[in-house]
């Protein structure tokens, strides 16, 4: 058992090193993997870290929580980042851009790549654990076409799971389709997204590509934020994992896909 002054200092490490995940956000900066200066770090050890990390950009930052997401929920994302099981985060108003937006890269993100979603809005909160696919489906008012535009704050993308769960999943920004669905419409392990880079076929994926289905991927993400306490509430965004492999992307990219049956979206970076 832990004596006392040792979880104090436990506690302290993890402040700083949210804090320092918090400046290297805000300098455009990156830092060397947490795995590798911290031998033990767990995965709660690097969730605590990210709620520091966020807790950061709600009190300085002044922005707000509207979701949580989901990533490294597929085999493609798995094998390019050799991360094999899903991280988790949250979503902040200041992460989104409206579709069609003209995304700043220098002075808002390091080295970027773009993610096609499934994104879910809620109509009703959601408490894990215990949730099934079909509460997700009861509590979803609609879904969307998405754009997740990821970013890590650890150098080269050089990350385990709990580098990228403390790095707060690595949340850049993301874009929501304007055209909203009803789930229940769909087949949703059967959509297909087709997305273009530059107005060229960059990939596509189907639905099941995130845990066989974007409903499980979200449920495995309420149960898992609900055994540490956090819980879906009406009205938030939920981004469900990538489609496809990551497509990095720079200032002068144009970015788009289509959901075969619902639409799309896009965005431009600058």
């Amino acid at each position: 058992m832990m004596k006392a002054d040792e979880l104090m200092m436990q506690e302290k490490r993890i402040n700083e090193l949210g804090d320092e995940l918090y400046q290297a956000l805000r300098t455009q900066s990156t830092l060397g993997p947490l795995t590798e200066r911290e031998g033990n770090i767990t995965i709660e050890d690097a969730y605590h870290i990210s709620l520091r990390m966020v807790s950061q950009r709600l009190n300085l930052d002044g922005e707000r929580i509207v979701g949580k997401k989901i990533g490294v929920t597929s085999k493609p994302v798995q094998d390019m980042l050799k991360v094999f099981q899903p991280d988790f985060g949250f979503l902040t108003d200041k992460m989104e851009y409206a579709d069609g937006a003209n995304i700043p890269i220098a002075g808002n993100m390091i080295q970027p790549r773009a993610e096609g979603e499934i994104a879910f809005r809620l109509k009703q909160d959601l408490v894990g654990p215990g949730v099934t696919e079909q509460d997700v489906l009861d509590a979803t008012a609609t879904i969307m076409p998405c754009f997740e535009i990821v970013d890590s704050r650890i150098h080269n993308w050089n990350i385990k799971i709990q580098d990228t769960v403390a790095d707060n999943a690595s949340c850049g920004v993301y874009v929501l389709g304007t055209k909203e669905v009803d789930p229940r419409d769909f087949d949703l392990p059967n959509l297909k997204m087709t997305i273009f880079k530059n107005g060229e076929f960059n990939s596509e994926g189907m639905g099941s590509a995130v845990q066989g289905n974007p409903l499980t991927a979200v449920a495995w993400l309420a149960n898992t934020l609900g055994e540490f306490g956090i819980p879906f509430k009406a009205g938030e965004i939920i981004l469900s994992g990538s489609l496809v492999p990551l497509i990095p992307v720079v200032a002068g990219d144009e970015m788009s896909l289509i959901v075969e049956g619902i639409g799309g979206c896009r965005c431009k970076f600058v």
